[in-house]
């Protein structure tokens, strides 16, 4: 007796054909151009906030072969952090003045910001130049609030506050400061003055975390409110 046909052979092939289609279809648009057609994923500001996380490997290697030396990759290393850094504002406005926001872009936009500061907090903890500690506050924090962030998206859009934006400035600049080793040409107050920057640091990112949760579940009453 023949065996009738399994009506669910050849799915896994055509999922990964539909999926495939879809990753193609999203890579067409602009690219760098304003405009009000639809922006492809592989644009300008996504290709720069991509640059930003590949560049998260290289910096991790500079510091880990330093070792702490303080020599001249430590430097190098601090410089890509910088520079890393400041593409982060790069990729926003380019995609905001000509119209490339994407779902892509605002997936990655926060993973690449996150990368980037928790390698440095992980390695410096690893060097023993930062508490673990204060490492692992901070980054429970933003990883949390990401991951909440992500599980509400398709609901509503919590913006970023001026203390979440401000925590972001402060945080970067703590870890620039513990990155360059500055107290070996200034001298050793330096250390101080990097410890009250990263205590402020700490100290906006628990807050503004706070205030993001506070935020949301004010925003849940108010929706609760609103329906019959």
């Amino acid at each position: 007796m023949a065996l009738e046909p399994n009506a669910n052979q050849g799915s896994p092939v055509k999922r990964s054909t539909a999926m495939r289609d879809s990753v193609r279809d999203s890579m067409r648009g602009r690219v760098a151009s304003h405009g009000d057609t639809p922006a492809s994923s592989g644009n300008l500001a996504n290709i720069i906030t991509v640059v930003r996380i590949l560049l998260a490997p290289v910096f991790i290697w500079m510091l880990l072969e330093d070792g702490g030396r303080h020599g001249l990759l430590r430097w190098a290393a601090a410089v890509l952090f910088v520079l890393a850094i400041a593409t982060d504002g790069i990729d926003g406005s380019v995609a905001r003045r000509r119209n490339l926001v994407t779902n892509v872009g605002i997936i990655l936009d926060p993973i690449a910001d996150k990368v980037l500061t928790g390698a440095a907090l992980v390695v410096l903890s690893i060097l023993g130049e930062l508490p673990w500690w204060v490492t692992i506050v901070i980054l429970v924090r933003e990883l949390g609030i990401t991951a909440f962030r992500f599980a509400v998206l398709r609901r509503r859009v919590i913006p970023a506050s001026r203390g979440g934006k401000l925590k972001t400035i402060v945080q970067s600049v703590a870890i620039t400061l513990y990155l360059t080793p500055l107290w070996l040409l200034l001298g050793e107050w330096m250390l101080v003055v990097n410890g009250i920057v990263m205590a402020l640091a700490l100290v906006l990112t628990v807050v503004t975390g706070i205030d993001y949760l506070v935020q949301a579940w004010r925003q849940n009453r108010a929706d609760a409110k609103l329906q019959p």
